[in-house]
């Protein structure tokens, strides 16, 4: 993977999915993991890169392998170029709240309407 910040985005993507699947909150993962809950908010944003041993204690509670957070983005390399800018576009748009939601789905209808 030749850019490490989309590296840090898929992780911290799947990380977010097994907190969600697990019915935790950033607080409490943080909590059961000895990391605050700001911690986790930027590392499931990919703004903070994760050392494997903080990776290994919130695998840990989520009860899963830590292999499990790199599942899926070593088929990243695989994708062709318009998947790639897809999956990119997903990762920005999981990190928001749903007012920029649906001011990015309103953007996208008016860009595509006159094409």
């Amino acid at each position: 993977m030749n850019n490490p910040e989309t590296l840090l985005k898929l992780v911290g993507s799947r990380i977010r999915e097994f907190r969600k699947l697990s019915g935790l909150s950033q607080e409490a993962l943080g909590e059961k993991a000895g990391l605050s809950y700001s911690y986790i908010g930027r590392m499931e944003n990919g703004h903070k890169n994760i050392s494997l041993l903080n990776l290994a204690k919130i695998a840990n509670v989520l009860n899963v392998s830590v292999h499990e957070f790199f599942s899926n983005v070593s088929d990243y390399e695989t994708l062709s170029e318009n998947d790639k800018l897809k999956k990119e576009i997903y990762l920005l748009l999981n990190e928001q709240d749903g007012d920029a939601l649906l001011l990015a789905k309103n953007i996208l209808k008016e860009l595509f309407k006159h094409k």
